[in-house]
């Protein structure tokens, strides 16, 4: 159980992949949390003990009861880049501590250094958030494991093959569990602050490997048949900004011919292994077999 004079943790983005699982962690660990959500019907799958506030990100004076009398706040930022500076502002002049889900667009490999709006905005809130002075800790993931299930389930659940680009492209992707787990144990203990961790899964695997695992974990074969970059724009067209496909392929590309950058931070911080690709496929197979 949590000491009655523990400071409640908010978690923003509560009820994405890696805010609700974070929330559990907390929650595991005795810390009390709030959970900030812009529908309070979203938040209706929250455990009973978080408590809910209603506010949104491009709204900052919708923060203030949700940040008062907190401690810290995990911070998933899902709004406009303008909306930024004033809800950063709002944040210092409640909590001291922020940790902010970020990406690794510091690291010094071809995979990660190619053009991503998502990595501009990711930069810019760090200058704010290093401007007001707020403990901060970093935290950025790599590939996550789960968005194999958005690229890849559609197909393998219509017993389809994946026709995918740059099937020999290597990432090392990271289980959202292990992500949700550092970034818990970060608010949770002390020592952290100033910390700069990019996570990665174990393992370098191509892309055509990846689904190899999958189908490994369903017991059958699923074939991988490599597709054009023009291919693979026309088969996602209308369902995906053009800007993030030119992201994901320039990334592919640049992937191709080298191992994927690997770190043992989760290992580090949490004091065990992270997760396999295998591990993650096994555990979310259902994923691949049933309905969306």
């Amino acid at each position: 159980m949590h000491q009655l004079d523990t400071p409640p943790v908010l978690v923003t983005g509560a009820t994405g992949r890696i805010g609700r699982v974070v929330i559990d962690q907390l929650l595991d660990a005795g810390v009390p949390v709030r959970a900030l959500t812009r529908r309070p019907e979203a938040a209706a799958t929250l455990p009973a003990r978080v408590e809910v506030f209603v506010g949104d990100l491009t709204a900052p004076e919708s923060l203030d009861p949700a940040l008062s009398g907190a401690g810290a706040v995990f911070l998933v930022w899902t709004a406009p880049r303008q909306a930024a500076e004033a809800t950063i502002e709002r944040l210092a002049a409640h909590v001291r501590r922020v940790v902010f889900l970020s990406s690794p667009h510091q690291t010094p490999h071809p995979f990660f250094q190619q053009p991503n709006p998502m990595a501009v905005l990711h930069a810019d809130i760090e200058r704010l958030i290093a401007a007001t002075g707020l403990d901060s800790t970093i935290i950025r993931p790599g590939m996550f494991a789960s968005n194999s299930l958005a690229w890849w389930a559609p197909a393998i659940r219509a017993g389809e093959a994946v026709r995918w680009p740059y099937g020999a492209a290597e990432s090392a992707p990271v289980d959202d569990r292990d992500i949700a787990a550092v970034a818990a144990r970060t608010l949770s203990q002390g020592g952290h602050v100033g910390g700069d961790h990019v996570l990665t899964g174990p393992e370098s695997l191509t892309q055509a490997a990846q689904v190899d695992a999958i189908a490994d974990a369903l017991g059958r074969r699923i074939a991988f048949e490599e597709v054009t970059p023009d291919e693979f724009r026309r088969q996602w067209e209308g369902t995906v900004p053009g800007s993030a496909v030119d992201m994901l392929l320039a990334a592919w590309s640049a992937a191709v011919g080298q191992p994927a950058y690997v770190t043992t931070t989760v290992a580090d911080i949490l004091g065990t292994a992270p997760r396999t690709f295998r591990e993650w496929a096994v555990d979310h197979a259902i994923a691949f077999t049933a309905g969306p």
